[in-house]
């Protein structure tokens, strides 16, 4: 284990150092431009963060369903954490377009 452990380490190490190699094009070749690449990663960066909202509201639903089916006298205890969880959960995807608008913009 710790001989794999190592060859890892040094894997890591290697390609951490060697990174820099490809961060600047070499001279006299056009390539995308900064806020190409921006744009693209907001966009990634939205989606992914929109999914995972949509995935973690549905969780968040479906628990409060089954608590108000298995106990219904702790309905307002159950939808006031619901509603706060929700808009915990929404404040994700709000704070990722506020960062797109902000880098994009």
């Amino acid at each position: 284990m710790s001989k794999l452990y190592a060859a890892l380490m040094l894997t890591f190490v290697v390609f951490m150092f060697t990174t820099p190699v490809f961060a600047q094009e070499p001279a006299g070749v056009a390539g995308a431009s900064h806020a190409d690449w921006v744009v693209i990663s907001a966009g990634f960066a939205m989606a992914i963060a929109s999914s995972i909202c949509g995935l973690a509201q549905g969780r968040a639903i479906s628990a409060a369903c089954e608590g108000l089916a298995r106990n219904p006298g702790a309905a307002p205890a159950i939808r006031f954490a619901l509603l706060l969880g929700l808009a915990l959960i929404e404040s994700l995807a709000i704070y990722t377009l506020v960062v797109i608008f902000v880098k994009v913009g």
